[in-house]
């Protein structure tokens, strides 16, 4: 009865929430105990309906035990009620408060409890169920690196406005992160022989659940999207490396987070040894794994990365910096995603792939204060050379002519970009199925324009909900044009593998030699080639970001 007072109180909660968030949100919800039912293969659910769209929060897809593999859930023989988000992957309580800035004021980031085992959920948002329709699916992988986030991080990660829209089928999921998800400790027996990739693993049961029920939700198994940002499109890219995963989708789409090159094995291993080590862990007492509290096993992972990054490591090239991170393990993940090409079963997967103009902004202040142009001349020649001041700026003014601020030189992207055009070129020469790539370059007038195009901006453009990301982008006439253009884009890519759209320029797939990028702006057009000779020449000086 408890349970049913709470879901009961969550869901008038939302109602009154959508009245206070604008029409695009308003209309009734129903739930009762024969409103919004369907099945799955381990027993019904019950979700609820928001002004016509069908949405399910919570279901489960599997179950693990510590470090070890996904299974299928148990079943259950009561309709499970699924009218909430369900619980988000552990990961540090610190995530939960980032801080005051406006980029935490513009993103006004959701948490979720945190929970090890009940956290193998995903959410589905439809127009209609068991009504024989078969609409294409879109599936939510979100970000985070492979360290935080859950399915419900943002508000505007909402899937009912796409599915509203697009009548197309929306699918969000959480799987296990950092410690519980990407340590590889096969080495302490046959027992962890499959605790690599342990998170990406999960995504694929997560895309098994969709492939097997996926039709009583009104969506179609055999057309399926996935889409991930920041760590998400890293998802996204190694699962086309991932023969487990070949033929659970149909299209991906990266956004800020194109993955080249994965860990070799032979890091994961030290890793994993180092991790063992802080432990006091071996073969002979693996049981001790399953008595750590999670704070123990995340602070293991903080003293292996220490120890790899001390002297004697680096002097043999190791670089263990990011910890946790997939691994090409010759089972899970078989290759590099696009390292030196494509996996050969991903050569018929179509792909759209981008990133924002100033990803980096909200890392370094700097990077959007106003300064002369001295002032920018100097920051550029400590770290290019004074040699090199006056060629950085031709270039810079050739890719970006319309720039008018004299720091504006310095906070544009190249990690992320130079990423996009090598996965989108392998996709290319591979000879397979199609590339498009964007570029976002739209500036939110919050804060004085301080959060620029920056990572995720583009996030509540291609979910169509400007509504809930109004302190992000201004809420704008300007935001909600470039909304309705974007999110028909994607809901195009989805349903067709084409993301041409009548509202915007002709998109043309990439090629090497052409480079045809849409720019998304209040203005969109296509560019081309627009800014690879500034590229090459950055290139030349190893970092990954730019300042």
């Amino acid at each position: 009865m408890k349970q049913i007072r709470c879901i009961t109180t969550t869901l008038l909660f939302s109602a009154f929430i959508s009245f206070c968030f604008g029409q695009k949100n308003k209309g009734s919800i129903l739930a009762g105990e024969n409103i919004a039912v369907t099945s799955t293969k381990y027993g019904k659910v019950r979700g609820y309906i928001d002004d016509g769209i069908f949405a399910f929060k919570g279901i489960p897809y599997a179950k693990a035990d510590r470090f070890m593999p996904p299974q299928p859930p148990d079943s259950w023989e009561e309709t499970r009620q699924c009218q909430i988000f369900g619980p988000q992957a552990m990961q540090p309580t610190a995530q939960n408060w980032e801080g005051q800035s406006e980029f935490n004021f513009g993103f006004l980031f959701n948490r979720e409890p945190m929970d090890e085992k009940e956290s193998f959920v995903l959410n589905v948002w439809s127009k209609g169920i068991n009504d024989g329709k078969k609409r294409p699916v879109w599936v939510w992988i979100h970000g985070g690196g492979y360290f935080a986030g859950s399915a419900n991080q943002l508000p505007f990660f909402d899937g009912r406005p796409m599915a509203e829209k697009g009548d197309i089928v929306v699918v969000s999921i959480n799987h296990r992160l950092n410690a519980l998800g990407y340590v590889d400790l096969s080495f302490l027996g046959d027992k962890y022989s499959d605790s690599v990739n342990l998170g990406m693993q999960d995504i694929v049961a997560a895309l098994e659940w969709v492939r097997d029920n996926i039709s009583n939700f009104g969506g179609d198994p055999n057309t399926v999207t996935i889409n991930g940002q920041s760590g998400g499109g890293g998802k996204v890219s190694t699962l086309m490396a991932m023969p487990s995963a070949a033929g659970l989708f149909k299209r991906a789409i990266v956004q800020s987070g194109s993955t080249v090159k994965l860990q070799p094995q032979e890091n994961a291993t030290a890793f994993g040894k180092a991790y063992a080590a802080a432990l006091g862990v071996t073969s002979n007492n693996t049981e001790k794994l399953n008595e750590f509290s999670y704070e123990e096993l995340l602070e293991a992972g903080s003293v292996a990365t220490r120890v790899l990054n001390s002297t004697e490591q680096k002097s043999s090239g190791q670089n263990f910096r990011i910890g946790y991170s997939p691994t090409v393990d010759g089972k899970y993940v078989v290759q590099n995603p696009f390292d030196p090409e494509p996996a050969p079963f991903a050569k018929d997967v179509a792909m759209l792939i981008g990133s924002d103009l100033n990803e980096f902004t909200y890392f370094n202040r700097n990077l959007i204060t106003k300064k002369t142009l001295s002032e920018v001349r100097e920051i550029i020649g400590e770290r290019f050379g004074s040699e090199n001041v006056d060629k950085y700026i031709s270039l810079y003014k050739k890719a970006y002519p319309n720039s008018t601020e004299p720091h504006e030189m310095l906070g544009f992207d190249i990690f992320f970009r130079s990423g996009v055009l090598k996965q989108a070129a392998a996709k290319n020469n591979q000879g397979g199925a199609p590339a498009y790539t964007y570029l976002f370059t739209w500036k939110s007038p919050v804060n004085d324009g301080s959060l620029g195009a920056c990572h995720g901006m583009e996030l509540p453009f291609m979910f169509n909900n400007i509504e809930m990301a109004r302190t992000m982008t201004g809420g704008t006439k300007e935001a909600y044009s470039l909304a309705d253009k974007i999110s028909s884009a994607w809901i195009n890519f989805v349903k067709t593998g084409n993301p041409n759209t009548k509202n915007l320029p002709k998109w043309e797939p990439y090629t090497s030699d052409g480079g045809a990028t849409m720019k998304f702006d209040n203005n969109c057009k296509i560019i081309y080639n627009h800014d690879m000779e500034l590229i090459e020449f950055l290139s030349a000086f190893p970092s990954t970001k730019l300042f």
